[in-house]
């Protein structure tokens, strides 16, 4: 049966590496806005072109831009037989009420909605040290996941960079982004009872086990 969860949570809290490990573990299709955003950027398409002056300056991309590549991939066949995890959307209330209505015509509902909280000098330590791939979007940590070898991805051997939105600076103005914009979004959902908060300030095999037991999962 295909499961259908939001995880909603600051830069840097975890979103991907969860989304990654709930996917293995069901099977179902991990979403993530922000590597959509990259590849349209990669292939420099004009949604990419659009996507990148937001990104870069710590802002987010209009509701409307969003939801257009969001649906496009929820929409597909392998995501409506599998299931998703969305990682980075929604980030609206106007973006969550809109995913609402396109479930409600596909006739399926939300499994679960994670919101996955950590400290703030957790999420800034996370943020200063990652490094992502330009080629395939894994992502390291110059500290507690360093690649094999020095600039260059373990999987594909794409090139490293630190992302231009996780600079100090731009780190701060996300945060207050997050705040103002998309923390609405939790009220949204506790309102139908549908929000888990789980604490994602520990080790990522921490908080797995425990997304795996509230969620109870066992195999894909």
């Amino acid at each position: 049966m295909a499961i259908r969860l939001v995880l909603i949570g600051p830069p840097g809290v975890g979103k991907g590496t969860q989304s990654k490990l709930l996917s293995e573990l069901t099977g179902a299709r991990p979403l993530s806005s922000g590597l959509i955003f990259r590849a349209e950027i990669e292939a420099d398409t004009e949604l990419g072109q659009l996507a990148k002056d937001y990104i870069d300056h710590g802002h987010l991309v209009p509701n409307g831009v969003t939801i257009q590549m969001m649906f496009k991939r929820l929409r597909q066949e392998e995501t409506r037989q599998k299931g998703f995890i969305l990682d980075g959307f929604p980030r609206t209330v106007r973006q969550a009420e809109a995913l609402d209505e396109e479930l409600d015509k596909e006739q399926v509902t939300l499994d679960g909605v994670i919101s996955l909280q950590a400290p703030l000098d957790v999420i800034v330590h996370r943020l200063t040290g990652r490094l992502g791939c330009t080629k395939c979007g894994e992502i390291y940590h110059s500290v507690n996941h360093p690649p094999h070898r020095e600039g260059l991805c373990d999987k594909c051997d794409g090139f490293l960079v630190v992302r231009g939105d996780d600079t100090p600076e731009a780190i701060r103005e996300r945060l207050v982004v997050f705040e103002e914009a998309t923390a609405p979004v939790l009220d949204y959902y506790a309102a139908t009872g549908r929000l888990m908060a789980i604490d994602a300030g520990r080790e990522s095999d921490e908080v797995g086990a425990e997304l795996k037991q509230r969620l109870n999962l066992t195999c894909a």
